[in-house]
């Protein structure tokens, strides 16, 4: 699939907005504002803050991967690893929590987001066919 076509996909359009309302979310309670440096502090919102940014970019990129991919396994491979990444996210989601993060309607509306794209993800993954087309 090329790339004007990704975004046409719904799951693909969710893993974007997943991404945006994370990165949004993360310049809001983190300490260090400069996005592109958190992996650089040593506060604990921080590191979580980096590793919920980069898991999002992940989803977006195997989901990426996974619909332009014509080998039934490596779909099923970057599926499984968006699953991990989804079951992360809502872990970090957790963390923040527990770091002190009083803005915990910011926290639902990115759970709500992850409920969202996990949906259509759970309905694009039924789509693929139930047999391997790699011989």
């Amino acid at each position: 699939m090329s790339s004007e076509n990704l975004g046409a996909v719904k799951v693909y359009q969710k893993a974007e907005s997943l991404y945006e309302i994370s990165r949004h979310l993360v310049s809001y309670v983190s300490f260090n504002k400069d996005l592109v440096k958190l992996y650089q502090s040593n506060s604990l919102r921080d590191i979580i803050a980096n590793s919920l940014l980069t898991d999002t970019r992940l989803i977006s990129k195997n989901m990426a991967q996974a619909l332009s991919s014509k080998s039934y396994s490596e779909r099923l491979q970057n599926a499984t690893f968006i699953n991990i990444m989804i079951r992360n996210i809502n872990s970090y989601c957790t963390g923040l929590e527990k770091d002190g993060v009083k803005e915990k309607e910011y926290l639902n509306l990115l759970r709500k987001e992850i409920k969202s794209f996990r949906k259509s993800f759970k309905k694009w993954i039924r789509t693929l066919p139930n047999s391997s087309d790699d011989f």
